[in-house]
């Protein structure tokens, strides 16, 4: 009868970083495409005049402003995103509450500011649609990039395949 082996202070997940940061930049691009198509429909179809949440202030353009922002965060939610792989037991679960609630916010902000009830309706709406946006795609990445690694000696993901056997009880 042996004594278990103490608990291994290794790391208890894989992330696979190029992976997450290139799905990431492609998030980002897809945020700002929402950005674009969000401001387009509602000042250019809708003829509403969107009550500018807090942008980047990068050049004069509603649309180039939302876009960079939009980008900017989805590359935060991408950071976000690997460092809760990193360190805390369910990071899908700390980051569906943490881009959730920053969206709630992102969608509050514009319904309290001033202007016109379509205009501040028109902007929570497309901040709706870019936080859904880098919390499923972003999310996703979180799921399909990172690897959970079992403790103890057997851990080695690449000895056995993707199906770890369990530990000789012997």
């Amino acid at each position: 009868m042996g004594t278990p082996a103490p608990p291994s202070s290794g790391p208890s997940r894989i992330v696979n970083v190029r992976a997450l940061w290139a799905g990431g930049a492609a998030s980002a691009v897809v945020a700002a495409l929402v950005a674009v198509v969000g401001v387009l429909i509602c000042e250019g179809v809708l003829d509403l005049e969107m009550a500018p949440p807090p942008l980047l202030p990068i050049g004069r353009s509603l649309s180039v402003q939302y876009a960079v922002t939009s980008a900017v965060l989805a590359l935060a939610a991408t950071g976000l995103a690997h460092v809760l792989a990193l360190t805390t037991p369910r990071p899908e679960s700390f980051f569906s509450w943490i881009v959730g609630l920053a969206t709630v916010v992102g969608v509050a902000v514009p319904l309290g500011s001033s202007g016109s009830w379509g205009g501040r309706l028109a902007t929570a709406l497309v901040d709706l649609a870019i936080g859904l946006c880098v919390l499923t795609l972003v999310r996703s990445l979180l799921g399909r990039t990172t690897q959970r690694v079992l403790p103890g000696p057997w851990r080695a993901p690449d000895q056995y395949g993707p199906i770890t056997p369990p530990p000789d009880g012997r």
